[in-house]
């Protein structure tokens, strides 16, 4: 069978199927039991994907039984990302910094644990020939998903992140944290203060939208009110991905600015992770066009 122009194998559960999945409460409107089993499916891989309501304090109850299972590993998600640190036996460097793991990967009973948010959104980058390294990205957000991405950006040779948040305690924190683990220089200020963040822009290489502003229902949000304070050589990415071009991609847009959409960075961490299990790359244009109904 061929799927967007690539061969489908039709893979049958059975005694060798190996058991992925997702971890969190609620997870009934999760994309990724469908992303990752499209990509098994496409690439002949026999392995299946389930997605598990398991709430924090049934964590470890969980965790031990998939252990038992030998599943070979499963995706972590709200609010489940930082009690899963204690339960993993080893971290990578992401994780360990962050706090938080997304990614687990079962070796005989050796649980890694990996955050795959942030390399995810390096790796869109990176495939829409967004370069970073030695340059100043403006982040505003100090949520989960943006600790993430400032994480890894620094880990990836970001030179200065300027972090902007609503608390501006929380984005010291994150800028403290980039710091005392990265040689980034991280400053920190509160998202008020919009006179430094137009100021930040001047030569700034990307902009990341990593709060809700934006989000469906308040689609006319945004962390910034005017187009003219981006440059057309800069890019623009947002974690947001519902609706797919918020109001500030579309003022990047009307700036000529590159812009990149939350369902980029959904789509690529999820890569991330499958690679990490199956030791293959996610056929990521299939899964784009199937999934997502985008091109990438």
């Amino acid at each position: 069978m061929i799927l967007n122009g690539q061969r489908k194998t039709d893979v049958e559960i059975d005694a060798k199927t190996r058991l992925t999945g997702l971890l969190g409460s609620p997870v009934a409107h999760s994309l990724s039991p469908v992303m990752h089993n499209t990509a098994f499916q496409c690439l002949g891989i026999p392995y299946c994907y389930m997605a598990f309501d398991v709430p924090e304090r049934a964590l470890k109850t969980a965790v031990n039984g998939l252990k038992s299972l030998n599943a070979r590993g499963w995706n972590v998600t709200m609010p489940d990302k930082t009690a899963m640190c204690a339960l993993v036996d080893q971290c990578s460097p992401a994780a360990a910094i962050i706090g938080a793991v997304n990614t687990v990967v079962n070796e005989s009973g050796i649980l890694t644990g990996h955050m795959t948010d942030g390399s995810g959104f390096m790796k869109m980058l990176k495939e829409n020939r967004v370069a970073v390294a030695g340059e100043t990205v403006v982040l505003c957000g100090a949520g989960g998903a943006a600790r993430a991405v400032a994480v890894q950006a620094a880990l990836d040779g970001v030179k200065k992140l300027m972090i902007f948040n609503r608390s501006e305690s929380k984005a010291a924190a994150l800028a403290d944290t980039v710091n005392r683990n990265t040689p980034c220089r991280a400053e920190a200020y509160a998202l008020a203060d919009q006179k430094t963040l137009q100021t930040s822009l001047l030569d700034a290489a990307l902009l990341i939208n990593g709060t809700k502003l934006g989000m469906a229902p308040e689609t006319e949000t945004s962390i910034i009110d005017t187009p003219q304070w981006l440059r057309p050589d800069m890019a623009v990415a947002d974690l947001v991905y519902h609706p797919r071009e918020t109001r500030l991609l579309k003022m990047a847009r009307s700036r000529g600015c590159q812009t990149l959409g939350g369902l980029g960075m959904l789509l690529f961490q999820g890569a991330q992770a499958f690679e990490l299990w199956t030791g293959r790359a996610m056929p990521v244009s299939v899964v784009a066009k199937q999934v997502f109904h985008m091109e990438v």
